[in-house]
């Protein structure tokens, strides 16, 4: 299993785009055959940075689920909706691998 940690930098004047953005990927993600974790938008503290995190059964999964979302008309109007409000400013995608007992 591989994990997708992604931090991201938002438009705090912007996180009801950005949350419905997140919703969206939530099922785009669910439907390609991953397990979405959640997104996490700012609460307390700093009101700029959110977090999500899914996962896919291997790392060659996740490669052809990127392949994939770049055909898929749903996932491109997401894009769509993040680049036009321009509410992502920058992110950055980590992989984990989970630890279980």
């Amino acid at each position: 299993m591989i994990t997708c940690y992604l931090k991201y930098t938002i438009d705090p004047f912007q996180l009801d785009v950005f949350e419905d953005y997140g919703k969206r990927w939530i099922k785009l993600v669910n439907r390609f055959g991953g397990q979405h974790h959640g997104y996490f938008m700012p609460s307390e503290g700093a009101n700029n940075i959110a977090f999500a995190m899914f996962s896919f059964p291997s790392l060659s999964e996740y490669e052809n689920y990127r392949k994939l979302i770049l055909e898929d008309q749903e996932c491109i109007e997401a894009f769509k909706i993040a680049e036009d409000a321009r509410c992502i400013l920058s992110y950055e995608r980590t992989f984990l691998r989970p630890v279980f007992e």
